[in-house]
């Protein structure tokens, strides 16, 4: 039994040819069609006159050969159903009239995906679409591989943005141990990702991914808000942190301070009271009062 073969075992190979410029064979059909008509106006048999008939036809018949292309504009050429080589130049060309010339773009086109929605590595739903920049190279392979080379990259790259970004957290958390690549902050290196990931699917149609971008991240309406809650949470948290990290250095610093100078001598209890006093200055969103202990006089 034999094997089935992959999609990516098709493999039209492009056949880049030159055609003839179509100035020479344009002035030789104007003075054949000249002539012709001449001949027509001298009376003559019908036999001549048939004869003239069947040249003049062939001569507008040849004029079918004529085509241009502009830069990056490229033409496929069949001959009865069979592929005869690709035409990648620019310019006027004169090519065997029974070919049928099939145009392709080569310059490069803007896909933009639809927003869509997916579960992040965390489970999370989120929102996220991409701006693709493409352009086809290999004229054949998008012709004869894929049946719509333009309506098979979307599909591609559709599925492409939804496994890059069910890989990958949309935000990195406290809890990660190690380094993890999230959508959010590292967009150029998901950039990269997404292009390779829509290229390995793009090459089976002849097509070059230029560049990939992600153009709309968000999390999806259900859980916005919950997870703006929490990335308020995880802000205050850091904040207070380095807060608390400041106020010990400085009340460390000021007991240092006061010892080494020998300025005051403090007893336990006298230290913790201080460093009571000062944590709560410091660490005070208002007007904080310390109290401050006055030493009893003898009667």
């Amino acid at each position: 039994m034999e094997e089935l073969r992959s999609s990516r075992a098709i493999g039209s190979e492009e056949n880049v040819v030159t055609p003839f410029s179509g100035w020479f064979p344009l002035f030789i059909l104007i003075g054949g069609l000249l002539l012709l008509a001449g001949g027509l106006m001298v009376p003559g048999g019908p036999l001549k006159f048939l004869l003239n008939v069947l040249l003049l036809v062939v001569v507008v018949f040849c004029l079918k050969g004529f085509f241009t292309l502009q830069p990056n504009q490229a033409a496929v050429l069949l001959f009865f159903g069979k592929y005869a080589g690709s035409v990648k130049q620019d310019g006027f060309f004169w090519v065997n009239p029974f070919y049928v010339k099939m145009r392709v773009s080569l310059r490069v086109h803007n896909l933009n995906t639809p927003v869509l929605k997916v579960n992040d590595s965390r489970g999370s739903p989120i929102e996220i679409a991409a701006v693709i920049a493409w352009r086809v190279q290999d004229t054949a392979k998008a012709t004869f591989d894929v049946e719509s080379f333009s309506h098979y990259l979307q599909v591609q790259s559709e599925s492409a943005v939804r496994q890059v970004a069910s890989s990958h957290p949309y935000d990195r958390s406290e809890q990660d141990t190690g380094y993890q690549m999230c959508l959010q902050k590292d967009l150029d290196a998901v950039s990269k990702l997404l292009a390779e990931s829509i290229q390995s699917h793009a090459e089976v149609a002849g097509i070059v991914i230029e560049e990939a971008k992600i153009a709309h991240l968000a999390y999806a309406q259900e859980i916005a808000s919950v997870m703006l809650r929490r990335q308020q949470a995880e802000a205050v948290v850091t904040a207070r942190k380095t807060l608390v990290e400041g106020a010990v250095g400085m009340v460390d610093g000021a007991l240092k301070q006061l010892e080494e100078r020998n300025i005051v001598t403090l007893t336990p209890d006298q230290r913790a009271v201080l460093v009571t006093n000062m944590m709560t200055v410091l660490l005070s969103e208002t007007g904080a009062q310390p109290v401050i202990q006055m030493a009893q006089t003898r009667e």
